[in-house]
């Protein structure tokens, strides 16, 4: 880069004020000002001679997105994930990979917990009654659910996200396992939470949150024989990717009741929910708002920010996803 030129950043949706602040007067900043995901041709016009963009899950950072930006020395991932990144090629071509790692674990933990605790109490259903006109007398067996404290609680993927659902399952004093690819002895012994094979955690599990990234390996790891599994009055919440789990198997699980209940924050092909599960009561769906906390998401746009800055000033940023990428630039 011209060391007497500002660098320039392609930003693909308005962040929180402050995390752009960061950038002002140290780089020229182009934003995508709508509230809609940036167009792909747009996209890929707005990445030529762009030093850095700063990117959503929604934005395809393949090969024809970098080959569109063939200046890029940064892409920086507004999530913790970054399977919309091929980091490979872009280590390939010495383009550091950036994501906003730990700002995000309570918030997206909490709101596993949040839809464990809505679909076994029934929580959208009963808001609904209640909007609807239906509700006009108390009933012994009306919206009867079930209980969360004491029940056992298996968490698949136990990174730092995973880790925090097991630490709130602690506090409603729930049987606690954990199914990933290596065991974690510190988390056992702090939580007194069993490793479990995938099998036998959703076989005795009431309530299963998926916190694991998607993979080529995890990719539908949630299907027709998985489901058939778990027990009939279990809870799936999926916080993770959507892809994780098969959309159309859970729709035929939730309908003929072999399982209780879901809460999904993720879809398979997000935006789009598979509709047939817009249907169903026993289904609480959210808009992906995992991190949507102001703090949360204002940190994630500062750790994006500063990362990018970092990198484009020749520092190693905390946050850098493919670490091989500095022996290229070595």
């Amino acid at each position: 880069m011209d060391p007497g030129r500002s660098p320039t950043v392609l930003v693909t949706r308005r962040l929180p004020e402050h995390g752009l602040d960061i950038l002002e007067g140290k780089a020229e900043v182009h934003v995508w000002n709508e509230d809609r995901p940036m167009p792909r041709d747009l996209f890929l016009e707005g990445l030529k001679g762009k030093d850095a963009v700063i990117c959503l899950l929604n934005d395809r950072m393949d090969r024809e997105a970098m080959d569109a930006g063939r200046d890029l020395k940064v892409i920086a991932n507004y999530a913790v994930g970054y399977d919309n990144i091929d980091v490979d090629l872009a280590t390939e071509r010495g383009i550091m990979v950036l994501n906003t790692p730990g700002v995000l674990t309570d918030a997206t933990a909490d709101l596993a917990f949040a839809l464990m605790l809505a679909v076994a109490r029934r929580i959208g259903e009963s808001e609904r009654y209640v909007r609807s006109g239906s509700f006009t007398a108390w009933g012994p067996e009306l919206m009867l659910g079930k209980d969360v404290w004491g029940a056992a609680l298996g968490v698949v993927g136990a990174g730092k996200i995973g880790t925090a659902v097991l630490r709130r399952g602690k506090g409603f004093n729930m049987k606690l396992r954990y199914h990933s690819r290596t065991r974690k002895p510190e988390l056992e012994r702090e939580l007194g939470a069993e490793w479990s094979s995938l099998d036998e955690l959703l076989s005795a599990s009431d309530f299963v949150s998926l916190n694991c990234p998607l993979t080529e390996e995890t990719r539908h790891m949630i299907g027709s024989r998985e489901l058939e599994l778990m027990k009939e009055d279990a809870v799936l919440v999926n916080t993770a990717r959507g892809p994780v789990v098969d959309e159309k198997a859970l729709f035929k699980a939730l309908r003929e009741g072999s399982i209780l209940g879901a809460g999904l924050d993720v879809y398979e092909e997000e935006p789009k929910v598979h509709p047939p599960l817009m249907e169903l009561d026993n289904v609480v769906l959210l808009p992906h708002i995992g991190s949507s906390t102001v703090t949360t998401r204002t940190r994630m746009a500062e750790m994006a920010s500063e990362g990018v800055l970092k990198a484009l000033g020749g520092e190693v940023p905390d946050n850098l996803v493919n670490v091989d990428v500095l022996r290229r630039k070595g």
